[in-house]
């Protein structure tokens, strides 16, 4: 199964959309799937509900993190790098879907939808797959 059909499958599940994101590459990024799920809880509906940065984008975001990170609690050197890394998914996920924010991908103040959530969690997972080559 395809990643994309994966989280798809996680979002049915009732995952949010940066846990259907994330939770679908735990394998890849050596993360125990129930981490991944409980480090995304709190990013659905916009981050807590707030209707702002896409869960989707996230969990892809959040995945930079997994595996860029060198962990190094003493002396992290590896924040730059990983900024440039999330930055760059940033970029490519607005221009897939037309912005970064829940309420704007969703139409709500508009009316207007410029992207599904499942097809943010499909954008997502393409972030993830061309930027950190998962």
């Amino acid at each position: 199964m395809n990643k994309k059909d994966l989280a798809i499958q996680l979002h049915d599940k009732k995952f949010n959309c940066c846990q259907a994101v994330a939770c679908a590459f735990s394998s890849e990024i050596g993360t125990e799937e129930a981490t991944l799920f409980r480090a995304g809880e709190a990013f659905g509906l916009g981050m807590g509900g707030t209707e702002g940065t896409c869960g989707a984008l996230s969990g892809a975001v959040m995945l930079a993190g997994f595996k860029n990170s060198d962990g190094n609690l003493e002396n992290p050197a590896t924040k730059a790098d990983t900024y440039r890394i999330s930055k760059e998914m940033v970029t490519k996920f607005k221009e897939k879907t037309g912005s970064t924010i829940c309420k704007e991908l969703k139409g709500i103040a508009t009316g207007q939808m410029l992207c599904s959530c499942p097809d943010c969690i499909k954008c997502g997972v393409e972030v993830v797959e061309e930027v950190l080559g998962l």
